[in-house]
């Protein structure tokens, strides 16, 4: 099941000697040092600033930001790894509580700009001393008619510990704490839950369906807890939007993706209007299962042919060549992962489950984490979070302020290193039989990434509008998921019934409200690109690289303009389904 003689381990000791080093201690401590000489110096003088002492000012923020991610960092990483480890935890929650009060000790400086007269704001913006920051302040700026007084603001801060952040953590710690008895080739075998969802492209129905079963159960058993987490992170997201005066549930995610809600919108109905695309996937992919019928647990099924399985090394090698074609810099980029021990591929007990990939600062590297089975799935994903990093590395000629991409741009990177991955493996099959997997692959990674992620949006939408009116109960959670996963399944997909707890594990919904539209913004986008690619070839590349190297530093409108993409367009959403339309139509003339 795991291959487990060839996956990669983090080399922490990147970050520190280890958890218990002299220089972990002396972040903490000189973090601390830096944030109160910071606020001693600047509390209640950021409008009296000339240009340049303001950019002075904002140096030294992005000094104390970068001194404070990376012991947070090195703590989130050790605990994704092992939640099991007693010490590990406590680190965890140390780093955390640490975190939360150095962001209330420098709170002020964020609320004095934005509460700037406009004038003096209007002065700032046109100083070119500041021109590396116009778009942070701007976007501040945008915020001004939800922010509180300093007072206020702090103790929201404060509370979180004990609020919403807490019940993250308690999601977490009891995700990955699970294990999952299961009977496999007439053997009783203690899995992970990694293990259990790598079943879902096993060639046995049965065995896919008792895997999905298997694992939702777990959850299901943990149903108060699920249920509570998720109504108190509805709950407390509903009483933030009412207290800064919020007047929709996914305005504050709107505001952060610097996007139009009616662009939002525009692509959410585009999408729900081509669900008949992913439905007459669903039947072909029966025909060539030969079932009348696919359940939800066949989706991912493996097609009739060569049954391959991808070891770390296999995928590494594909992963590598397909970014080392597009361009050597990528290929370069890439390989420092595997070379300096910066992916943590194997599944175990006390894990977290999925993969993802940390991008921490302009100075330190990103890592990567995995949980490596060995189906075709795990190389798309290994060059998915391989494409994050790729981002993360060339972001880093930004500053701190302007490091991180926003969450519409967020995946571009990596849905493009899937495509590309495509592309090479397609080319390497002479056989067009051969090529079938590898375009069920590619269609049902759109699909979940489109329309699958659009399903995820509007039950989150749904969960937090109903939660307003009172209490939900586990029956009224999993009745909204059964029916929103319904109007995209239609009569193509049959789902089992342990499928209406399919939302408990997702935890997009309980770290980051409303993340999963970016999914289908960037898939869109990114078909969009990589049609630009196949049209322009080479000469493409420099403006992909300009468009990574941007980060955060422009609004997603203003990185994408230099590509010639108006997310206003009503065709642009369009063309990214016309795209899968294609691969349907090729997949059906191959079949």
């Amino acid at each position: 099941m795991i291959l487990k003689n060839d996956t990669a381990l983090w080399n922490m000791t990147l970050l520190y000697p280890s958890s218990t080093s002299h220089e972990l201690e002396s972040d903490f401590s000189s973090t601390a040092t830096m944030t109160a000489q910071f606020r001693k110096k600047y509390f209640g003088n950021v409008a009296v600033l000339n240009g340049k002492q303001l950019k002075s000012a904002l140096v030294e923020l992005e000094c104390i930001q970068e001194a404070l991610v990376k012991p947070q960092t090195y703590a989130y990483l050790l605990f994704a790894a092992n939640s099991e480890d007693i010490e590990i935890k406590k680190l965890s929650q140390r780093a955390m509580e640490f975190g939360n009060r150095t962001s209330r000790e420098i709170l002020f400086f964020d609320l004095e700009v934005i509460a700037l007269p406009e004038d003096r704001y209007q002065q700032y913006t046109k100083d070119d001393t500041l021109a590396n920051y116009r778009h942070y302040l701007e976007n501040l700026r945008r915020y001004r008619p939800h922010t509180l007084p300093e007072r206020e603001e702090r103790i929201l801060k404060e509370k979180g510990l004990t609020g919403v952040e807490a019940f993250t953590h308690l999601f977490d710690e009891l995700s990955s704490s699970f294990r999952y008895a299961f009977e496999f080739d007439g053997e009783r075998l203690e899995m992970t839950g990694e293990e259990l969802l790598g079943l879902l492209h096993h060639q046995d129905c049965n065995v896919r369906e008792r895997a999905l079963a298997t694992f939702l159960a777990k959850y299901r058993e943990q149903g108060i807890v699920f249920t509570a987490i998720l109504n108190n992170a509805a709950l407390d997201h509903g009483q933030e939007l009412e207290i800064r005066g919020y007047r929709g549930v996914m305005e504050p995610t709107h505001l952060a993706n610097e996007v139009d809600p009616q662009a939002v919108e525009r692509l959410m109905e585009v999408s729900e209007n081509n669900y008949h695309l992913a439905r007459e996937y669903f039947h072909l992919k029966a025909r060539l299962l030969g079932m009348p019928k696919l359940k939800n647990t066949d989706i991912y099924a493996p097609v009739p042919g060569r049954d391959r399985k991808y070891s770390f090394e296999t995928s590494k090698k594909l992963v590598l060549e397909a970014y080392g074609k597009f361009s050597p810099l990528f290929g370069t980029i890439v390989e420092r992962f595997f070379s300096e021990e910066r992916i943590d591929a194997q599944p175990r007990h006390g894990k977290s489950g999925g993969a993802f990939c940390m991008g921490i600062s302009p100075s330190i590297p990103p890592f990567v984490l995995l949980n490596h089975t060995g189906n075709l799935r795990d190389v798309a994903t290994l060059a998915h979070e391989l494409g994050h990093g790729l981002h993360f590395v060339l972001a880093q000629r930004q500053s701190m302020l302007n490091y991180h991409p926003p969450l519409p741009l967020a995946e571009t990177a990596s849905v493009f290193g899937e495509m590309l991955l495509t592309k090479l493996m397609i080319q390497r099959e002479e056989d067009s039989k051969d090529k079938i997997p590898i375009l069920c692959a590619t269609i049902e990674d759109i699909i979940a990434t489109t329309f699958r992620q659009v399903v995820l949006t509007r039950f989150e939408e749904r969960v937090h509008t109903e939660r307003k009116r009172g209490l939900l109960s586990a029956e009224d959670i999993c009745s909204l998921w059964w029916e929103e996963n319904a109007r995209l399944y239609g009569d193509a997909v049959e789902m089992i019934e342990p499928y209406r707890w399919g939302w408990s594990y997702i935890s997009h919904f309980i770290h980051s409200r409303f993340y999963c539209y970016s999914y289908t913004f960037a898939e869109l986008l990114v078909l969009s690109l990589f049609n630009k690619y196949l049209a322009e070839g080479e000469t493409f590349v420099p403006k992909y690289v300009s468009i990574l190297e941007s980060g955060g530093a422009l609004s997603p409108a203003d990185t994408m303009r230099t590509a010639g993409i108006d997310f206003n367009d009503p065709d642009f959403w369009q063309e990214g389904y016309d795209f899968l339309r294609g691969l349907i139509v090729e997949l059906e003339s191959t079949m």
